[in-house]
């Protein structure tokens, strides 16, 4: 058993304690994940304006940028979900977790992001 302060701390607790460590870095990685995907699925949908114009009919282009850069947008808000989906708190972790107002205000940000590349895929030009 280790000391710490005056009250005896038993290895079970500091094994719960390193359980909710990992369920915070592991939320954090799934987090992580679904931004990196919507980024690869936005750079890919704007992306295939540019490259597919001339090969695919113009319909064709538009239909892969869009759902592209709408699965984006899922990802986008997919990564927060879970956060409001948030079931019972796990025991106090020594992991300081990311500040959720954080999350909302750049996954919100990345949304309009992608609502501003599905103009730019409907509107915008092709140069082929």
């Amino acid at each position: 058993m280790e000391r710490t302060g005056s009250q005896p701390k038993d290895s079970a607790d500091r094994r719960t304690e390193l359980a909710a460590d990992r369920t915070v870095l592991a939320a954090e990685r799934t987090y992580a994940a679904w931004v990196r995907t919507g980024f690869a699925a936005l750079a890919s949908g704007v992306g295939a304006k540019k490259v597919m114009g001339g090969v695919l009919p113009e319909w064709g282009v538009l239909a892969t940028g869009s759902v592209l850069v709408l699965f984006s947008a899922f990802c986008f808000i997919a990564a927060i979900w879970r956060e409001l989906k948030a079931g019972a708190p796990p025991p106090q972790p020594d992991v300081q977790r990311l500040p959720r107002f954080l999350l909302f205000a750049v996954n919100g940000f990345l949304v309009l992001v992608c609502l501003a590349a599905l103009a730019g895929v409907w509107f915008g030009e092709t140069t082929g």
